[in-house]
């Protein structure tokens, strides 16, 4: 069997159990990949967030289902044309959840991917959301006109830092009315920039304002994806909110693990490695 042939297999299989909706349940992965409902978004968009407890990983489907929870990340400032022409179609080859490329590179990469399944990622207001919200949503709406199916924003980091939680608000649930119905909203938690209390204030906001996605992110510390800081979100934002992580993931087992402690989506750079040692996993 080549790996075209696993590719199908995969893809039919996911098809048939995430049901062609947004928020239906995941593949099982002895609990370890279910999903539960997330707020409404564009039927296209694959599977969330996942419910908590979590138990040990069983059975040959968690091979089948994690291509499709990994996000391609393609955000090098030095990256060129040519090369998001290539990652694009690695991405459609393995079925991975999204490529997420900068706003220039949109119209590129869904010009690729389109019939492949694997949807369109890219940013606004990143990294530090300090854009004007007039900005921010100007970049959202033409992200959405180029194809982006899937969008990063990042939260107002220096109004959260300011007090001015209010202001941090607006923006995000502006950025909500605009892509209602048209485009998954992962909301950035840049989680090194903040002290004890402004996590809490940030992910309460991310669980009141009903994003889609809080994304854990570590671009600015380095930091690795860690279990620990799962937990402590899914316990402020709750099991309708997905959690998507980035820091360092370059191996199956250690995705395998990140999904064990209650990821829904990870965000890397060795996305097709990871997605070709599934599947070939898958098959053993």
């Amino acid at each position: 069997m080549n790996v075209n042939d696993i590719v199908r297999q995969t893809n039919a299989e996911l098809e048939r159990l995430i049901g062609g909706t947004a928020a239906a349940p995941g593949p099982d992965f002895g609990g370890i990949l279910n999903s539960a409902p997330a707020r409404a978004a564009p039927a296209s968009i694959g599977p969330v967030p996942s419910s908590a407890p979590r138990q040990a990983a069983h059975g040959q489907g968690i091979y089948s289902a994690a291509p499709g929870k990994l996000e391609h990340s393609l955000l090098d400032p030095g990256i060129s044309r040519e090369k998001i022409v290539k990652e694009c179609e690695l991405a459609g080859q393995y079925g991975v959840a999204n490529v997420v490329v900068s706003p220039y590179f949109v119209e590129c990469a869904a010009d690729i991917l389109k019939r492949t399944g694997v949807a369109v990622c890219s940013v606004a207001g990143f990294p530090h959301g300090a854009a004007s919200q007039a900005a921010k949503s100007a970049e959202l709406r033409e992200c959405i006109r180029r194809g982006a199916t899937e969008m990063d924003i990042a939260i107002n980091i220096l109004a959260i830092k300011s007090g001015e939680t209010d202001a941090a608000r607006r923006d995000l649930q502006e950025i909500l009315q605009i892509a209602r119905g048209r485009c998954m909203i992962k909301a950035i938690y840049e989680q090194s920039l903040y002290n004890d209390e402004e996590k809490k204030t940030v992910l309460s906001l991310i669980r009141e304002c009903s994003c889609d996605f809080v994304k854990i992110s570590n671009a600015l510390s380095g930091k690795k994806a860690e279990e620990a800081d799962l937990q402590f979100v899914r316990g402020i934002v709750g099991t309708k909110v997905g959690i998507k992580i980035d820091g360092g993931v370059k191996t199956l087992e250690r995705a395998l693990q990140l999904f064990q402690a209650g990821a829904d989506r990870i965000g890397l750079s060795a996305t097709i490695a990871v997605a070709k040692e599934a599947l070939e996993s898958r098959t053993k």
